[in-house]
């Protein structure tokens, strides 16, 4: 069995488990939320900060169980409101937001800490502890969160097998490509199995064939059953996946496409106004 049957046959387990009558959503934010539940839900989310600025506008999404959605638009158009709202290190002005079943807006801030190590977050700039082999930076985050050595001897390799890095666990950090910096950090945020996988600009420091092997790692990430939302200004990576795209613009969603491209597809008319515009006629037309 490769790894990406062993794990999807863990998520699936994990799945059926039911949470306990009573327990805090922090602490069952990891198990899967159930058919039909979306996992991340947006219902008239606005954010305005100090000095007038808007991330969102009264923005109305969801996001369903196993869906890979791209989040794009211009910058300042609120993607990053989005990613910031999702892992509560902002709160929103007005609306609501729910993410696996439960309400952001319930949880206190003294359990924040446990909401977001059962959510997996990937950075553009990696944020990886540079003291730590590989291994360890993975394993840190089953550690965090109560996981036992048995687990952690279990489940590691398994993540670094999948995410091609099982020759370089004992590697630290600055002994590695920018691409395998990358997916250190993709496996550390995975190992958890977590029920949404977050991911801020995963290509944005790394060159185009490193980005497509990203990109193809967290699309095997989202086969075995997580939902991942990237927030990309990648247009040529967007356009080859063809996955869903949300687009913002001002703070407001302006586009849903199940597969779309990062630019809305002209119409016939728009396309006839176009070349009718002084200026804008294509050669050879």
């Amino acid at each position: 069995m490769d790894p990406e049957q062993a794990i999807t046959q863990r998520a699936r387990r994990r799945g059926s488990t039911t949470p306990a009558a009573g327990a805090h959503p922090a602490r069952t934010a990891e198990r899967e939320a159930p058919a039909g539940r979306p996992v991340v839900e947006f219902r008239g989310v606005s954010k305005h900060y100090p000095g007038g600025d808007v991330g969102l506008d009264q923005a109305t999404f969801a996001v369903g169980r196993e869906e890979f959605v791209f989040l794009v638009g211009a910058t300042g158009s609120g993607k990053s409101t989005v990613m910031r709202l999702l892992i509560k290190e902002v709160e929103p002005t007005e609306g609501s937001i729910r993410v696996a079943g439960h309400e952001l807006g319930e949880i206190k801030h003294r359990k924040v800490p446990f909401y977001r190590r059962n959510i997996g977050v990937v950075f553009q700039d990696f944020k990886l502890l540079p003291n730590r082999t590989v291994y360890d930076n993975v394993a840190y985050a089953l550690q965090v969160t109560g996981g036992t050595r048995k687990e952690i001897r279990a489940k590691v390799p398994d993540i670094l097998r999948l995410t091609g890095l099982s020759t370089k666990l004992h590697n630290y950090p600055d002994q590695l490509s920018g691409g395998e910096q990358q997916r250190v950090s993709i496996a550390r945020a995975f190992v958890n199995h977590p029920p949404l996988l977050l991911a801020d600009e995963p290509t944005g420091n790394l060159d185009p064939e490193t980005s497509i092997d990203i990109m193809r790692l967290l699309y095997r990430i989202n086969r075995t059953g997580t939902t991942v939302l990237v927030a990309t200004h990648d247009q040529a990576m967007v356009d080859k996946m063809r996955r869903r795209v949300l687009e913002l613009s001002s703070g407001r969603i302006v586009r849903d496409e199940a597969t779309g491209l990062y630019t809305r597809d002209e119409s016939t008319r728009e396309f006839a106004q176009r070349l009718r515009a002084p200026g804008t006629r294509p050669p050879g037309i």
